[in-house]
């Protein structure tokens, strides 16, 4: 009996406690308020990652890739650009589903007072561009740290890295390996954080139903429904568009991307798919070269679901908590948003991160995390197949732009049949994503 529960996977183990949470809060409203310290240890725990975990990953991500961005130039300039073009429309979309649905009014998320008060002081602090440059700049890494101020983090994080890449070799590569081996290291912890997480989930929906009711089930419906509708519009105002200005060819790029695409949906991982995903963009007519790069930058730079998952979410639990976000706030953290999404998306769940992350910064709750984990597998699937098909069409479209794309596509190899698999070599940790 023990093998068969422990076949279980971690989705199942979730979507079981979910159901689980909901019944006790239905059933016992007054025994589910006492779970709550399971979802605080959970969220403690979630909190205690983020700041090695940003580190770690921005510095492999940025230090590591180095040398290949000396030597590609152009094509590094090129992609970065169309990456945050693409991903800032992406938030746009995610801002403007938030705002017109508001699928997280009536939650009524408990906080306590002391981050009410937080909330409160957040709300009412007047926004300014100078204030915003003062705090990006840390007069204390651990500090940072230690308040989890992400922007902070991630702006010393990356100077850091900066400095490392213009380091000497002997140096360079200590350092880079203490990181990399951090990065490791912050990889099993997360898994350890999530093998938890069912029974910090089914805390979290339980005591939310047990004191909002069952009504709350709706509001997390409508957030799901929203995130896909969102997708769809994302997909055709912006990816379309895309294909269309730079002479990609829509159907055989659908065809091309289809089988990836599916693999990623119903793994709801990106490293499943990645390996299929370039051999078939090679395929397609995409160089080596530029698929090699491209890709596995893009899984760092170019994550237009997750991107629009996070424009979401975050909106969602300030709504659910009953906080009034003025529209200036909801930028600034989308710009938060932008900035801290880039460089871990090798790690399991790195959404989870990112807005645990947002949501400290800004003074919002955290038990909003937990309650949107209880449905996070099935936005996952969502989110992770359009992080794909982007960086797909990320590919094809830096090829058309260097002048490379191929006229005609090359015969895929059919894996099933036992024809070989060849994919391009990709250097350092970017080359590993998993989930978005």
């Amino acid at each position: 009996m023990f093998a068969s529960l422990r076949r279980i996977s971690l989705t199942k183990w979730i979507i079981i406690s979910m159901i689980v949470g909901v019944l006790i809060g239905w059933l016992a409203p007054g025994f589910a308020v006492t779970l709550k310290p399971l979802s605080t240890i959970f969220l403690n725990m979630i909190k205690s990652l983020i700041a090695p975990l940003l580190f770690s990953t921005l510095v492999v991500g940025i230090a590591g890739h180095g040398d290949d961005m000396k030597k590609v130039g152009k094509l590094a300039l090129r992609s970065i650009i169309y990456f945050e073009l693409v991903t800032t429309a992406a938030l746009a979309v995610g801002l403007v589903a938030v705002n017109l649905v508001r699928p997280g009014e009536g939650v009524g998320l408990d906080t306590t007072a002391e981050v009410s008060a937080t909330v409160t002081e957040a709300a009412q602090r007047q926004v300014t561009f100078g204030g915003v440059l003062e705090h990006i700049v840390p007069s204390s890494f651990v500090e940072a740290a230690a308040r989890n101020e992400v922007l902070q983090v991630v702006f010393w994080s990356i100077i850091f890295a900066v400095a490392l890449a213009r380091t000497p070799a002997n140096p360079k590569r200590i350092m880079l390996g203490f990181a990399e081996s951090l990065s490791e290291v912050m990889f099993k912890f997360v898994a350890i954080v999530m093998a938890f997480a069912p029974f910090g989930i089914g805390a979290a929906i339980a005591v939310t139903v047990g004191q909002s009711g069952v009504g709350v089930l709706r509001n997390l419906g409508v957030l799901v429904l929203t995130l896909y509708a969102a997708l769809v519009v994302f997909v055709v105002a912006v990816l379309f568009p895309v294909a269309l200005a730079f002479r990609i060819p829509v159907k055989r790029f659908w065809q091309a991307v289809r089988e990836p695409w599916l693999i990623a949906f119903s793994t709801a991982s990106s490293e499943a798919a990645l390996p299929r995903a370039m051999q078939s963009m090679e395929a397609f007519g995409v160089p080596r070269r530029i698929v090699a790069f491209v890709m596995p930058t893009g899984y760092s730079f170019n994550l237009d679901g997750s991107t629009l998952y996070l424009a979401l979410a975050s909106v969602f639990v300030a709504q659910a908590a009953g906080i009034d976000m003025p529209i200036s706030q909801q930028l600034l953290m989308m710009l938060t948003l932008m900035v801290t999404s880039k460089g871990v998306a090798a790690v399991p769940r790195a959404s989870l991160v990112i807005l645990s992350g947002a949501l400290t910064q800004f003074g919002l709750p955290l038990s909003g995390v937990a309650l949107i984990l209880g449905v996070d597998a099935v936005m996952d699937m969502a989110r992770t197949s359009i992080n794909l098909v982007g960086n797909c069409l990320a590919t094809a479209v830096m090829a058309r732009w260097e002048g490379e794309l191929g006229a005609s596509a090359t015969p895929v190899p059919d894996v099933a049949a036992g024809q070989p698999l060849i994919v391009p070599a990709v250097a350092s940790a970017g080359d590993s994503p998993t989930h978005g």
